[in-house]
C-alpha cells in the first residue's frame, strides 16, 4: 500500500514542483554549470515532471467537461499551433532537396571533397559534414510534419460494406 500513498503525495505535490522550479531558476538556468544542467536533464524525464503533466491533463479535462467551449478552444489552439509548425518545418523538405542537389553537383560533377559558402572569410566543410544536416531535415519532417498531416488531412474514414 506504499505506492498509494506515493502516488497521492506526487499528484499533491506537483503544482508545488513546479512552482519551486519556476520560483528558483538561479538552480537550473546556470548552463555554465553541470549540476545546473542535470537538472534540467532530471526535471525533464523526472518522476516530478510525468505528475505535472498528469494533474494538467486531469486539470485541464475536468474544465473541458464542464465548459466544453473551454475544450473546445483548446481544440483550435492545438491545431492552429500544429499546422504553424508543421508549414515551417515543411520547408525543410524544401531545403533537404536543394541541399542534395548541391551535394551532388559538387560531389559527382565538380570531384570536390569540399564546400566552401562566403565572401572573403569562407565557410568550409567536408561534404559530409554537410550530408550529417540532411539527417536533421529528415527528422524535422518526420516528426514536425506528422501532426501537420493529420490536422490537414482529417480523418479518414472507411466504410465497410
Amino acid at each position: 500500500m506504499e505506492w498509494v500513498s506515493w502516488f497521492f503525495m506526487n499528484l499533491v505535490m506537483a503544482p508545488y514542483n513546479l512552482l519551486y522550479a519556476l520560483t528558483h531558476p538561479h538552480l537550473w538556468l546556470n548552463w555554465s554549470d553541470g549540476a545546473a544542467v542535470m537538472r534540467v536533464i532530471y526535471y525533464g524525464g523526472s518522476v516530478e515532471f510525468f505528475f505535472f503533466v498528469f494533474v494538467s491533463l486531469i486539470v485541464l479535462t475536468a474544465v473541458g467537461m464542464w465548459k466544453q467551449a473551454f475544450m473546445w478552444g483548446i481544440v483550435r489552439g492545438l491545431e492552429a499551433f500544429a499546422n504553424g509548425v508543421g508549414r515551417f518545418a515543411a520547408w525543410a523538405g524544401l531545403l533537404m532537396v536543394l541541399q542534395q542537389i548541391v551535394i551532388v553537383f559538387v560531389q559527382r560533377i565538380f570531384l570536390q571533397a569540399q564546400i566552401g559558402l562566403g565572401f572573403g572569410s569562407v565557410f568550409s566543410k567536408d561534404i559530409s559534414w554537410f550530408a550529417e544536416e540532411l539527417k536533421l531535415y529528415n527528422a524535422l519532417i518526420v516528426c514536425l510534419c506528422a501532426a501537420y498531416t493529420f490536422v490537414q488531412g482529417g480523418l479518414v474514414r472507411v466504410d465497410l460494406v
